[in-house]
C-alpha cells in the first residue's frame, strides 16, 4: 500500500475532526446565549413574568421553581444536563413539558419548510439549468425578469394573494387551518400547499439564479466541451455532466434555506393560523416564557448542525472529489 493511500484516510478523519469541534463549538456558543436569556433580562425575571402586582411569595416560588436565583455556572450547567437527557423544563404559560411542547409544534413547521424547499427546487433546477444553458435567449431572459420581480415580493404578500386566488377565489384550498397527516395525505396537503407556496415564493428566484450562474461557469470547462464533442444528447451533458458540479453551491444554500424557513416561518404560520413553531415562538416572546424561548433557541441551532452534517455527506454524493480534500 502507497504512502499516499494510507495518507488519504487521514486526511478524512482530520476534516470530520474539524468539522465536529467546530459545529460542537457552535452548540456551546448557542446553549451559553441561550441559558444567558435570563441574565439579559432587565430586574427579576420572575417579577417580569408575573408582571408588577405578584407578591413577594410569588416572586420567590418563581425562582427557586425556575432556578432564577441561582448563579449562572450553576444554572447553565443544570440546563444542559437536562437538555442531554431531554429534559428542557416546563412551560410558564401552560405548565407542560418544554420538549413536549415543541416537539408537539415541530411536524407542522417542518412539513411547511420541507414542502417549501422541495417546490423552490422543483421550479429552480430545471429553469435555472436551461436558462443557464442558453445566455442571453428569450427564456433566460424571461427567467431572470421573472427571478428578479419574484426578489421583490413579501412574503405575507404573496400568502394574501395565493389565499385570495386559490382559496377565496376557487376554493380549492383552505384559507386556514391545519390537518395532520391522520386525517389523511390529501387532506394534510390541502392545507399545508399554499404555506409552502408562499415561502417558496420568495426563495426560489435565490436558488435559481445561483444554480442558473454555476451552470454558465461550468459549461466552459474542458469536460464539458469534450462531452459534446462525442456527439453526447444536449440534455444528457446537462443534467449529467454540468448539474453535478453545478449542484455543490445549490445544495448549500438549500440548506440555509430549510435552516431559515425552520426557525423563521413566523409570518406564514401566523397568517394561515398554522400551530406551528412560529405560532409558539410569537406566544411565548410577549410571556416572557424563558423555557420555551431557550428551548426553541436550542432547535435551531441543532437544526443547523444537523443540517451542515447532512450537506457535508452530500457533497461527497455530488463530487466525490471532495473525499480526498
Amino acid at each position: 500500500m502507497t504512502a499516499g493511500a494510507l495518507a488519504a484516510p487521514r486526511v478524512r478523519l482530520g476534516r470530520s475532526a474539524r468539522r465536529a469541534a467546530h459545529l460542537l463549538a457552535v452548540l456551546l456558543l448557542v446553549t451559553l446565549a441561550a441559558a444567558a436569556l435570563v441574565d439579559l433580562m432587565p430586574g427579576s425575571p420572575s417579577a417580569a413574568i408575573l408582571g408588577p402586582t405578584a407578591t413577594p411569595e410569588q416572586l420567590a416560588a418563581m425562582d427557586a421553581e425556575y432556578g432564577f436565583d441561582r448563579p449562572f455556572p450553576v444554572r447553565y450547567l443544570d440546563w444542559v444536563g437536562g437538555l442531554l437527557t431531554g429534559d428542557l423544563g416546563r412551560s410558564v404559560q401552560s405548565g407542560q413539558p418544554v420538549l413536549g411542547t415543541i416537539l408537539e409544534r415541530l411536524p407542522v413547521t417542518l412539513e411547511i419548510a420541507l414542502l417549501a424547499v422541495g417546490i423552490s427546487l422543483l421550479v429552480a433546477v430545471p429553469l435555472g439549468v436551461y436558462s443557464g444553458a442558453r445566455v442571453g435567449g428569450p427564456l433566460d431572459r424571461v427567467v431572470t425578469a421573472g427571478a428578479s420581480a419574484l426578489m421583490s415580493i413579501p412574503v405575507f404578500v404573496a400568502g394574501v394573494v395565493l389565499i385570495y386566488l386559490l382559496a377565496l377565489t376557487t376554493g380549492w384550498f383552505p384559507v386556514s387551518g391545519w390537518a395532520p397527516l391522520s386525517a389523511g395525505l390529501a387532506e394534510n396537503l390541502r392545507f399545508a400547499f399554499l404555506p409552502a407556496v408562499a415561502l417558496a415564493v420568495g426563495e426560489t428566484p435565490t436558488l435559481l439564479r445561483l444554480l442558473r450562474g454555476d451552470v454558465v461557469a461550468t459549461l466552459r470547462e474542458d469536460f464539458v466541451r469534450t462531452a459534446a464533442t462525442r456527439g453526447l444528447p444536449r440534455r444528457y451533458i446537462l443534467f449529467r455532466h454540468v448539474l453535478r458540479p453545478s449542484a455543490l453551491p445549490l445544495v448549500t444554500m438549500a440548506a440555509v434555506v430549510f435552516g431559515r424557513l425552520l426557525a423563521g416561518s413566523v409570518v406564514v404560520e401566523s397568517l394561515f393560523a398554522l400551530p406551528g413553531l412560529g405560532g409558539l415562538a410569537l406566544q411565548s416572546i410577549p410571556a416572557k416564557d424563558i423555557p420555551v424561548i431557550q428551548g426553541l433557541v436550542v432547535l435551531v441551532a441543532i437544526t443547523y448542525v444537523v443540517v451542515n452534517m447532512l450537506v457535508d455527506l452530500g457533497y461527497t454524493v455530488l463530487d466525490p472529489r471532495t473525499r480526498a480534500r
